[in-house]
């Protein structure tokens, strides 16, 4: 991430306990400034849910919209669907610590948390790792690359049931299996 996006900080030092909701559109913009490119175009509503206790803080993370992606396999760009949720718990330590994907442990006195890095990992890992355009799944798509597979795929033997094809010495074998 090139520079912290400070208007995804959180001020939790000055709500009151109980449940906070904040919402954000997240664009091409974001992504930018993890400098991660792979996405086309990005529309996606992300909700978090702040739910402030005496002596820690739960996130709810939940991401709806689409990403506009390349397809593996015809690499035609199409809408891939996004809903995806995320729960991160915050408590308080001596020191930072982020090493469990769960648990976020900020340092007593801090007065507010970044949620740009949660939102960027729940978005980009509720992705499948293969890609695949709706119109591939169902036959409906019609594009050069895919005609070109077609085209130079192997043809399909076609199963023949001609006695003239069939070795002899099979049928004698068959015939032990069915003399009992």
């Amino acid at each position: 991430m090139k520079k912290p996006l400070k208007e995804y900080n959180i001020q939790f030092i000055g709500l009151k306990d109980g449940k906070h909701d904040f919402k954000y559109t997240i664009d091409n913009t974001f992504f930018k400034n993890f400098e991660f490119d792979e996405f086309n175009k990005v529309n996606i509503q992300q909700h978090v849910t702040l739910t402030k206790k005496p002596t820690l803080l739960e996130l709810h993370f939940r991401a709806i919209g689409t990403v506009n992606v390349q397809c593996d396999v015809s690499s035609e760009y199409y809408n891939e669907s996004i809903d995806s949720e995320f729960d991160l718990i915050v408590n308080f330590g001596d020191a930072f610590n982020d090493e469990n994907e769960a648990i976020l442990i900020l340092p007593h006195g801090e007065y507010e948390v970044n949620i740009a890095q949660y939102i960027y990992e729940l978005i980009v890992l509720s992705l499948p790792v293969k890609r695949v355009h709706p119109g591939v799944l169902d036959g409906t798509l019609n594009s050069e690359i895919l005609n070109k597979l077609e085209e130079l795929s192997p043809k399909k033997l076609e199963h023949k049931e001609n006695v003239e094809d069939i070795d002899p010495r099979w049928d004698k074998l068959k015939k032990l299996l069915t003399d009992k």
